[in-house]
């Protein structure tokens, strides 16, 4: 009798700890694209920040809009425009380091974490993403989606932000300057001076 209530137990116990790691997967993990999250996102941010203040490192981050996604979406449905959103999310993944972090931040918005990577390496990083984003064709219900492109911003820690929300609102900046400037394009955000 011991036995079954002790083989019982440690059936509950395990079914509690896969529980556990897919609620963690499912807190950290967007669902249509399979990359990061925004609060996963955000917390990694502040901790690789923390580390490359830590080592007098640096560290990048690319922000990134798909151009004209409401029209997919408006031309092809939501169907057409997750498959977008899905292609575009596999190329990124493609293109970028094991030990980067790459995620959906919001809507058709996506953002990158380059450990140890400058701006101007991160921005021929984004420029190769770019450029790929150009070779996608979709075939969906009897149609072809082609001609995808998003508009980049890029800013690296120093020299573009003093901290994770100034770091992020410049490449912001440098994302609305890209699409600004007639999208499809790379921008680099501009130095950070401190108000004084």
């Amino acid at each position: 009798m011991h036995i079954i209530a002790l083989a019982e137990q440690l059936s509950l116990a395990i079914s509690n700890v896969s529980l556990r790691d897919t609620l963690r997967h499912q807190s950290t993990v967007d669902p249509l694209t399979g990359l990061y999250n925004r609060r996963f996102f955000d917390e990694s941010l502040k901790r690789e920040l923390a580390r490359t203040q830590r080592s007098q490192s640096v560290c990048s981050v690319v922000m990134i809009d798909l151009d004209h996604f409401k029209r997919v979406n408006d031309t092809y449905g939501h169907d057409g425009g997750d498959l977008v959103l899905t292609a575009a999310s596999h190329a990124i993944q493609q293109r970028v380091r094991a030990s980067d972090v790459v995620c959906r931040y919001g809507g058709e918005e996506l953002v990158l974490m380059l450990p140890e990577c400058s701006a101007e390496e991160a921005e021929r990083c984004a420029e190769t993403i770019r450029s790929s984003l150009n070779d996608i064709v979709i075939q969906h219900a009897g149609q072809t989606i082609s001609g995808i492109s998003a508009s980049f911003g890029v800013a690296q820690w120093p020299g573009h932000g003093n901290g994770e929300r100034e770091l992020l609102s410049a490449a912001d900046r440098a994302l609305y300057a890209a699409k600004k400037g007639g999208r499809n394009k790379v921008m680099l955000a501009e130095a950070f001076v401190p108000v004084q």
